[in-house]
C-alpha cells in the first residue's frame, strides 16, 4: 500500500512539471509577427527515403519565422519517442483540430483508426492541404474503415485513394504515374508552365532545380498545372535535358471535397526531398503555395524573404535513414541544425 501512495505521488510530481521541460513528441516554431500571426499550420512528417523530415522542419521555420505562423511538426517515431522516417507511429495528431492548414510528407503509412478519425474530420473542413513526392501514396495497408484512403483503392468513390482524391494523383505506374527518368542518376528541372506565370503560387519562381529525380503524373482533371519538369542528363544544376523525355506535369493546384465535407483548396508537387528545397525556386513556390492553400494569395510577394532560418544541411535522399537517435526536441529553436547537421 505505501509503495502505491509513493507511485502516485511520484507521477503527480512529474505531471505538474512544465511541459517544455519535458520531453516532447512534437516541434513548435511559434512565429512573432506577420501575415501568418495567430494562424496555425501542422507539418507531418514520414516518409521511407526522401528526408520529409528534413523539409519540413526546414519550411516550418521559414513559415514561422518570417511570416509569423505558429507552426506544429509532426514526425514518425519508434516506440521510444525516436524519429523514424517511414513509421506509422505520428504522436501529436490531437493539433490538427486547431490547425488551419495541413503540410504533409508521407509514405505508406498505416495509422489507426484513431487518428485517421481526425485526419478525415479535418478534411471535411474542407482544410486545406499541401503534399509533397511521395503524399501521392501517402497511405498503405489500411485495413476496415479507413481502407479507401490507401494509394491503390479501387472503392469506385475513392479510386486512387487520398492521393488521388485530395491531392489530384496516386501512384501507378501502369497509368502513367511513377518514376520519369533514372532516380539518384537524372536530376529534374522544373519550368513555369507559361500560361501560369502570373498564378500568385509561380510569383516570383524561376530557375527550380530538384535533386529528387523526376515523377510523370496525370492530375485529375480539374488541377491547374502550375509547373512542367524536364529530366535532366545528370543531377548537376544546369544540366542538358534528356530529349526524348516530354514535359511532366510537376505542381498543381486543385480543389477537393469529401462526401458530406466542406471544399477545400489543395497544393501538389512531385518533388520536395531535403535537396531540392535548396533551390531557392522551389522553396519560394512551395512557402507560396502555403499561403495560396490559406486563401492568402495577397500576401505573396514576388521578393519575399524565403532564405532557410538556422543551419540547414540535408542529406541525400536515400532508403538508410541519416537519423536513427535523434528526437524532435532536437530541431526546437531557431538555431538547431537540422537532424543531420546537429552531428557536424
Amino acid at each position: 500500500m505505501k509503495q502505491k501512495h509513493v507511485l502516485i505521488v511520484v507521477l503527480g510530481f512529474l505531471s505538474s512539471f512544465p511541459v517544455n521541460l519535458r520531453a516532447a513528441d512534437h516541434v513548435v516554431y511559434e512565429g512573432d509577427e506577420g501575415p501568418g500571426k495567430g494562424k496555425h499550420i501542422l507539418f507531418i512528417a514520414s516518409d521511407h527515403e526522401y528526408r520529409g523530415e528534413e523539409t519540413c522542419p526546414a519550411i516550418a521555420r521559414i513559415l514561422a519565422k518570417r511570416y509569423g505562423f505558429k507552426c506544429t511538426v509532426l514526425f514518425g517515431q519508434t516506440d521510444e519517442g525516436l524519429i523514424k522516417p517511414g513509421s506509422s507511429i505520428i504522436p501529436g495528431i490531437a493539433a490538427i483540430e486547431d490547425a488551419d492548414m495541413l503540410f504533409l510528407f508521407l509514405r505508406f503509412v498505416k495509422p489507426d483508426d484513431a487518428w485517421m478519425e481526425r485526419f478525415e474530420a479535418y478534411l471535411k473542413r474542407g482544410g486545406p492541404v499541401l503534399g509533397l513526392r511521395t503524399t501521392t501514396h501517402a497511405f498503405n495497408g489500411i485495413q476496415g474503415k479507413f481502407s479507401h484512403y490507401n494509394y491503390n483503392s479501387q472503392n469506385e468513390d475513392f479510386i486512387g485513394g487520398f492521393g488521388r482524391q485530395v491531392l489530384g494523383e496516386t501512384w501507378n505506374p501502369s497509368l502513367g504515374a511513377g518514376h520519369y527518368g533514372r532516380n539518384h542518376k537524372f536530376a529534374t528541372a522544373m519550368h513555369v508552365t507559361p500560361d501560369q506565370k502570373d498564378h500568385p503560387v509561380m510569383r516570383g519562381v524561376k530557375d527550380m532545380h530538384a535533386m529528387a529525380g523526376a515523377y510523370s503524373a496525370r492530375p485529375m482533371p480539374n488541377s491547374t498545372i502550375l509547373a512542367t519538369n524536364r529530366v535532366l542528363e545528370s543531377m548537376e544544376v544546369g544540366a542538358k535535358p534528356i530529349a526524348d523525355k516530354a514535359p511532366q506535369p510537376a505542381a498543381w493546384v486543385r480543389t477537393y471535397q469529401l462526401e458530406g465535407g466542406k471544399e477545400g483548396r489543395a497544393f501538389c508537387s512531385t518533388q520536395g526531398a531535403s535537396e531540392d528545397i535548396q533551390s531557392e525556386g522551389v522553396r519560394r513556390m512551395i512557402v507560396n503555395a502555403t499561403l495560396w492553400c490559406m486563401a492568402m494569395e495577397d500576401q505573396i510577394s514576388a521578393d519575399s524573404n524565403v532564405s532557410f532560418v538556422g543551419p540547414y544541411h540535408p542529406t541525400t535522399f536515400s532508403f538508410n535513414p541519416s537519423i536513427k537517435d535523434a528526437r524532435p526536441e532536437d530541431v526546437a529553436g531557431w538555431d538547431t541544425p537540422i537532424l543531420q547537421g546537429k552531428k557536424d
